[in-house]
This record gives C-alpha cells, sequence and structure tokens, in this order.
C-alpha cells in the first residue's frame, strides 16, 4: 500500500493532525522526558508486605504438577501436561490462581488489556503480587494497551516490583485517538501495522498459559451482549524455559518502550505526578467475588485443572521474534509460527481439521491447501470458522465471502460458519459466567461502564442502537469492521475467536496465529504444537463441538440456475478472480441448515451426493438482519479484495 510520500496531500493533512493532536507532547525534550522517568522512579513504593521465601504465595497444586513434570523429564525424554482452558471462567480463574501463586515472577504479554472487570481483576491481583514481593513485567501492544493515560501513569510509579512495556509505540504515544490514527496511519503505515498478537502468562517460569485470549470481559463470558468462543492451552513442564526466552526476546526488544518514556504519559506525569493506584468498581462485584472465592478453594482448582491434565509428550513451542518487525523488507527472517504451522499442514495425509475465525488465507496458506488437494487421495479438510451473523470483523467475512467457490472447489474445504447463538457451546452462566441479572444490589452501585460495543461506538461518534440503524453504519463505517452486526432476534450472542488445529488425529496445535496474511505478515504470533494422540483427539472433540448442526451452519454449492448455469458460473468466476472488482451479485455457495432424518446421522459432507437430502438452504447471512449491512458486504465484496493482506 502506497505511503504518504506517495500522496503529498495526505501527508500535509496529516502534518496538520499531526500538530492540532499532539500538542506539546511531539515536541517534549530529552530533559524533559528523563524528568519524567524520575518522576516515576521516586514514586515506586519498596515495601514489601511479605517476607516469606515464597512472598507468601497461595499454595497451589498446579505448582505441585510443575514439580512433577520436572521430576519425570529428561533431556531426551521431556515430560509436560495439559490442559484446555475451553470455558471463558475458567481460563479467568486460572489466571487469578497463577498470580496469587506465583513465588519470583510473573509475565504477562498480551494484544489486549482493558479496564473492564475481568481485566481490573487481573490489574488488582498484579499490583497485589508486586507488593507481596514478585517480580512482575506486563508487556502490551500499544494499539489496545489500558485505555487511560492516566493508568499508564499510576503503575509507572507503582512499585519497584512492578514494570511496564508498550511494543512498537507509534507516534510518541501510549494511546492513540481516532485522529492521531489517522496521522500514524499516513506517514506510519507499515509500524502502524506491526503488532505483537502474542500472548502469555508465565509464572515462576514454571507454569504458562497461551492461546487466543486477550484481557477483556468478552473472552471470558463476561460481556453483556457479545462474547467469543475462544481457547487456551495451560501447560508445565520443560517447554516454559522456551517461553521465558521468547518473553525475554520481546521484553528487552528496542521496540519495547517503558511506559513512563512516551510523550503522553510522561507529559502526565510532568503535569499531575504520579496517581494512586488504578481501580475502578467492579459492575459485577457478585461476579468478582463467586470467582475469588473459587481462586483460593484447593479443591475446585484440582478438579478443573489438575485432575484432568493430560501427560503428554512432543511438545513444541513455536514463537516469533521481535526481528519480525525489521526494519529492512531486504533482512532474511523467517517466521517460525508461519512456516512451521504450514509445512505441517502440507504433511497431512487424512484430515486437517482447522478453525479461525477469519478464513482470509494467505497466499503461501493457498499454496499449501491447494496443492494438497491437487494431491491424488486428497486429505478431507475441514474449517470451523466464523458466519457473518457471529464474527466481529464483518470485512474479514466479506472477504472471506468473495473466495467461498475458491475454497470449496480448488481447496476441497467443507466449511461449518458458527452460529451466533449456539444450542451447545462451553458458554458459561451463573456465578461466576455471564449475569443477566442487576449489579449486585449489596454494594454500592457503580456507575455503568459502557460495553465493548458502545464503546467503539462512541469513538465514531456513533450510539448504540441495537433496534435501529446506527449499529450497522458503525460496523459500515469503522475503520477496523469490528463491530458485531444486527441480529432478526435479540441475546448474548458468541463469535468464534480460537485459533487451533488438528492434522492427521495426531498433531494438535493451540495459539494465536488466524492462518491469515496478518498472522503471516504482520503480526507476531506463538502456538504450542503437541505431537501426541491423545492430546490431538481431545483438542479435534472441541473443535468438532463448534461444528456440530445445532452449533454451525455447513456452507454447499448453491443449486445451479435453471436458465443457462454454465453461463452464470463462468461470469461469477471472472469476476471473483478480478484483482479489485468482483461486481457479480449471486455466489458460487450457501449457508445449510442440518435436517435430521432418514440416513442423515452423521451428516453427509457437502460434496456427498446426498447432502441436499439432508440438508435445506437458509441463505447466504442467516440470522442476520441485513438492512444496509448487506449493501457493506457487497462493497467490500466487489472492492475490499485489496485489503485481504492486512485484515
Amino acid at each position: 500500500m502506497m505511503g504518504a510520500r506517495g500522496r503529498p496531500w495526505l501527508a500535509l493533512a496529516a502534518l496538520l493532525l499531526l500538530g492540532s493532536s499532539l500538542g506539546g507532547c511531539a515536541t517534549m525534550s530529552t530533559p524533559q522526558r528523563e524528568d519524567a522517568e524520575r518522576i516515576a522512579n521516586s514514586a515506586r513504593s519498596t515495601q514489601v508486605d511479605c517476607t516469606a521465601a515464597d512472598a507468601c504465595a497461595l499454595a497451589s497444586p498446579l505448582h505441585d504438577l510443575a514439580d512433577r513434570a520436572l521430576a519425570e523429564s529428561t533431556s531426551k525424554s521431556p515430560r509436560h501436561y495439559v490442559v484446555l482452558l475451553d470455558k471463558g471462567p475458567d481460563a479467568l480463574l486460572a489466571r487469578v490462581h497463577l498470580i496469587r501463586s506465583a513465588r519470583r515472577s510473573i509475565d504477562l504479554q498480551t494484544y489486549i488489556f482493558d479496564e473492564d472487570d475481568s481485566a481490573q481483576l487481573v490489574l488488582d491481583e498484579l499490583q497485589a503480587a508486586a507488593f507481596r514481593g514478585v517480580k512482575v513485567r506486563l508487556l502490551l501492544d500499544q494499539l489496545s494497551a489500558l485505555e487511560k493515560v492516566s493508568t499508564l501513569a499510576a503503575l509507572s510509579g507503582l512499585h519497584a516490583n512492578f514494570e511496564l512495556r508498550l511494543y512498537n509505540p507509534v507516534l510518541d504515544r501510549a494511546r492513540l485517538s481516532t485522529p492521531m490514527y489517522v496521522v500514524a496511519s499516513a506517514c506510519c503505515w507499515r509500524t502502524l501495522n506491526r503488532r505483537m498478537h502474542s500472548k502469555l502468562l508465565l509464572v515462576d517460569d514454571a507454569i504458562g498459559i497461551t492461546g487466543g485470549r486477550n484481557y477483556q470481559d468478552d473472552y471470558f463470558d463476561w460481556d453483556a451482549s457479545y462474547n467469543f468462543r475462544d481457547r487456551d492451552l495451560l501447560i508445565v513442564g520443560p517447554v516454559a524455559g522456551d517461553m521465558a526466552k521468547n518473553f525475554a526476546a520481546f521484553w528487552n526488544s528496542p521496540r519495547s518502550v517503558q511506559a513512563e518514556r512516551l510523550g503522553d504519559v510522561a507529559h502526565y506525569l510532568r503535569t499531575h505526578g504520579v496517581p494512586p493506584p488504578p481501580h475502578q468498581p467492579y459492575t459485577k462485584p457478585g461476579r468478582v467475588r463467586a470467582l475469588l472465592a473459587d481462586v483460593e478453594d484447593t479443591a475446585v482448582i484440582r478438579d478443573r485443572f489438575v485432575t484432568p491434565a493430560l501427560a503428554v509428550s512432543g511438545v513444541q513451542f513455536i514463537a516469533d521474534l521481535p526481528a519480525k518487525h525489521r526494519d529492512s523488507a531486504t533482512d532474511e527472517y523467517q517466521a517460525p509460527a508461519s512456516n512451521v504451522l504450514q509445512q505441517l499442514i502440507a504433511s497431512a495425509q487424512d484430515e486437517v481439521l482447522l478453525q479461525t475465525p477469519y478464513l482470509v488465507l494467505s497466499k503461501p496458506a493457498q499454496r499449501v491447501f491447494r496443492a494438497l488437494h491437487r494431491q491424488p487421495d486428497p486429505p478431507r479438510v475441514l474449517i470451523s470458522t466464523n458466519s457473518l451473523a457471529s464474527t466481529d470483523a464483518f470485512i474479514a467475512y466479506a472477504i472471506s465471502y468473495k473466495y467461498k467457490r475458491r475454497y470449496l472447489r480448488d481447496f476441497g474445504f467443507e466449511i461449518h460458519e458458527f452460529k451466533p447463538f449456539p444450542e451447545d457451546a462451553p458458554f458459561e452462566l451463573g456465578p461466576t459466567g455471564a449475569d443477566l441479572g442487576e449489579v449486585d444490589a449489596s454494594a454500592p452501585a457503580p456507575e455503568r461502564r459502557p460495553t465493548r460495543l458502545e464503546r467503539r461506538l462512541a469513538e465514531r461518534g456513533l450510539h448504540s442502537d441495537p433496534g435501529g440503524e446506527s449499529s450497522m453504519l458503525g460496523s459500515l463505517l469503522g475503520s477496523s469492521g469490528s463491530l458485531p452486526v444486527r441480529l432478526k432476534r435479540a441475546g448474548i450472542r458468541m463469535g468464534l475467536h480460537a485459533k487451533s488445529m488438528v492434522v492427521d488425529g495426531r498433531v494438535g496445535v493451540v495459539g494465536t496465529h488466524n492462518f491469515d496474511p496478518r498472522s503471516d505478515n504482520y503480526n507476531t504470533e506463538s502456538a504450542v504444537v503437541i505431537a501426541d494422540p491423545a492430546f490431538a483427539q481431545l483438542l479435534a472433540a472441541s473443535i468438532r463441538r463448534d461444528m456440530e448442526p445445532g452449533n454451525a451452519w455447513v456452507i454447499g454449492r448453491r443449486d445451479p440456475s435453471p436458465v443457462l448455469p454454465g453461463i452464470e458460473f463462468t461470469l461469477a468466476r471472472i469476476s471473483e478472480r478480478m484483482p479489485i472488482f468482483d461486481l457479480w451479485p449471486v455466489k458460487y455457495a450457501t449457508s445449510y441448515e442440518f435436517v435430521p432424518g432418514p440416513g442423515c446421522t452423521p451428516p453427509p459432507s457437502p460434496f456427498a451426493a446426498d447432502f441436499r437430502h439432508c440438508h435445506k438452504p437458509v441463505g447466504d447471512f442467516p440470522e442476520v438482519d441485513l438492512g444496509l449491512k448487506w449493501l457493506g458486504v457487497r462493497v467490500f465484496t466487489a472492492f475490499g479484495s485489496g485489503l485481504a493482506p492486512i485484515l
């Protein structure tokens, strides 16, 4: 994509916006910056509330499991124990428990860290750990770091045991407003696109959690309107050492900058000093209390995370390094996450089971799948992904929609698109899950914080109106297209965010890689690859659950047109192959709903002769109240293919 140098008018606009939006922060001198750093350093507490050797850590059966894994390991035969974290509240419970059980160190690396209930809870626990003597390092990607500059300023001066860095900041800022984002897009597009999508929680260099979840309510079933179906992996064993090395590479990278050295945080510190430790009232304090009760219940922790732990072999942690964001395009760097996953897919003999929220394949991935399909006896390829009704990124879906013919005919994909209201998904209601009731009457009523959707709309000058057109317009006009579409019925909907794969029932992968161009070229990614049939089967069962007829629609070929079907097919194919325009309105494929009946158990493949006997077509976008959204999808289907590399 052309930079600002090729667009002088845009560069001029960027300079004008830069001058009006950055103010004094942009011209902060080195002495001023050092003064801000001195203010933060001098404010950091050195008080430690515990003098015990283990920093008064919570006794944890997970640490016992980690010790057991190391005791059973040899250099030639390492032993690991793993637990799939499919349920959102359990994923949060495991994190908080591990933070409380930390004896020496906590390293947390993530893409998104919000300031809602779940993120605030984790932040509270990290602060408490620092005060009891644990070394805490928090590494956040700049684009989706904590919402308020005051929070970043408070954390920068919190405690000598607490360190905060932001990865790859643009415009010398910790936070980018919408005008600044426009400026960054115009002047620094390449830098802006280089994001740290890697995610890791590592405690005492012994117990790790990695996977798709960020730190935001909708990753833990705590959002009131939209939650992600996601997956993490809790792992203990020698591979934790590889995780520690990878985190250290990011932490020590020149791209990881102390928060107090960035212009807006430094300006805040020099103007206001270090504010009190950040905390705002929970919107659902009863839910927080219920989860914290489980945190210290050894029986609960043992039942949910130790008893189901699976002993595995063949464990590998594949992770990109900051070198992926090299300054020169001529520098050689092979992204291990993408390369290993593509090699794994290419090795398939029988079946590839792939789950990704955004089915926008990179060109190398397309070449791998095309080559697989051309084999004399190609492996079966089953895809679990989002429907338009469930996705939080409708532009990505629109691009995927454009290439459905290619996915079915050229790659042989059997695509199952997740429903927004699945019949059977690991979604939790109750004391520690989604709560449909009011804020606790027993606690002081806090001011209601806006939902994730409302915040995103507000950033664009819109308001949330589930019954009107504003949410659709917000999706249509939003810069990232990251708003859910309006549906025909109300309720807490779900969308896929898990990134997992199983090859031939022998190798399982859980990580952050979306198998898309961004993951290949722009984002740093990580994953755990486990060549163990028992684990692969466990993971496959989890993915197949999301593909069950009650949880997903299946994509199949549309019935041929009764009038000149060959001409229609040819025109559609020519339209799809055009590099920018795709104006033919009738697509090759559409969505089908399973219809139980004789001979339909199990449901046949969309390529089977009896597929239509067991399925009925339900349209291209089932459950969606189209309205203007149809126009948005068609616009991005027709003209948005150029966006595919950055989606």
